[in-house]
């Protein structure tokens, strides 16, 4: 179904990106998946082709512009290698340099800017704590001047993206509590007082790297402060909301990528004397799935429309992030249910995307929390 927001140079980039995929990532995730990490090349090839530059001046190595249906290509498209851990472990840059190029002094979007959004080096945003994470406005760790520094205490966990990289975007409170007493600092890996450890083991996004942060006196130059103290849930809020709408359009993305698969092994598969397409349980299955990816399509889509007339529709990108990932559900389930056997399987796509349903329910702000945001923003 041809889309009316796909003009000829979005689907020229969505083709790019199909390409890109295609040539550098799939045939090499499994791979990645197993060794638990990404390439440092595949970022700067990412790099090149100008992906984490939406938003961005041109002067700091962005691409001058922002284009919302652009970012929900990008999403879709590369989720469809079925590990979303590569866009995610590409990504974490993505929701950090926002707040660098919003609030950061020029001496800082000069220095960081650049070398981040080419791909030669990383940073990370640094929200979630061991005490909770969409639940901002609680958050522990502190930040006291000192002098001509900032003194950071606390730590930060499941932080995408944190054991390489080079720069963080730290979340801190410097005054009392609730909402306006958080300020943002950029902090570099080299901080004196500040570690981080790897956290392994998890159920999916095996190939994204995540961290534990901790800041035991580490000391910051004032100048890391990102804008005027206090000013920094604001900050978070807008970058929450784009992280959000991307993975709503990763999990159409992999939807996608169940269906086709799907749909090729239904062709080939024989039982019972028939092709399992010409089973009726399987055709019902496929409609199924076929009928949600629709209905998130038009959505995120009707999204991007929004946003890019000038709308921050909060309440939609809720509804949007958490019906997403419960569709996504329903068709990874199904999926597996019709490749059977050859689905359990480690090495090919439905497996990896099965593995990866909940962290797209949790991470970004879970089902629940964003239930009650969506009704909140409804004026109920």
């Amino acid at each position: 179904m041809k889309s009316p927001f796909e003009t000829e140079e979005r689907q020229a980039f969505r083709n790019t990106v199909i390409d890109f995929v295609e040539r550098e990532i799939r045939p090499f995730v499994d791979e990645w998946e197993e060794a638990g990490e990404t390439p440092w090349e595949l970022h700067r090839k990412a790099g090149d082709l100008g992906v984490f530059g939406f938003g961005i001046e041109e002067r700091y190595g962005g691409l001058g512009f922002d284009d919302p249906f652009m970012r929900a290509i990008y999403a879709e498209e590369i989720s469809k290698c079925g590990a979303t851990g590569v866009p995610s472990d590409l990504g974490a840059r993505t929701i950090s340099v926002s707040p660098v190029h919003t609030l950061g002094s020029e001496e800082i979007k000069q220095r960081v800017l650049p070398p981040v959004l080419s791909g030669n080096k990383s940073s990370s945003l640094a929200i979630t704590e061991p005490s909770g994470g969409s639940d901002v406005a609680n958050l522990k760790t502190t930040a006291v001047r000192q002098g001509d520094d900032y003194i950071l205490n606390g730590s930060k966990t499941f932080i995408t993206g944190g054991m390489r990289s080079d720069y963080l975007v730290v979340a801190a409170r410097t005054g009392g509590e609730g909402l306006t007493g958080i300020s943002l600092f950029l902090v570099e890996s080299s901080a004196p007082g500040f570690s981080r450890l790897p956290i392994t083991r998890k159920m999916g996004w095996w190939c994204s790297d995540t961290a534990s942060l901790f800041f035991d006196d580490c000391r910051v130059p004032c100048s890391s402060l990102l804008g005027p103290e206090g000013r920094g849930f604001l900050a978070i809020m807008k970058n929450f909301n784009f992280e959000r709408f991307f993975m709503a359009c990763q999990c159409l993305g992999m939807m996608k990528a169940c269906l086709e698969d799907s749909i090729d092994w239904a062709k080939d598969r024989r039982t019972f004397g028939k092709r399992l397409i010409e089973h009726q349980v399987i055709r019902h299955k496929i409609a199924d799935m076929s009928a949600r990816i629709d209905a998130l399509d038009a959505l995120v889509y009707q999204i991007a429309w929004l946003v890019n007339d000038g709308e921050m529709p909060v309440a939609e990108i809720c509804k949007a992030k958490f019906f997403a990932s419960t569709s996504l559900e329903f068709c990874a389930s199904q999926a597996m249910q019709i490749l059977g056997g050859a689905g359990f399987l480690r090495g090919n796509r439905i497996e990896r995307i099965y593995r990866e349903v909940k962290v797209m329910a949790i991470g970004g702000g879970s089902e629940e929390i964003l239930r009650d945001l969506a009704v909140k923003q409804m004026g109920l």
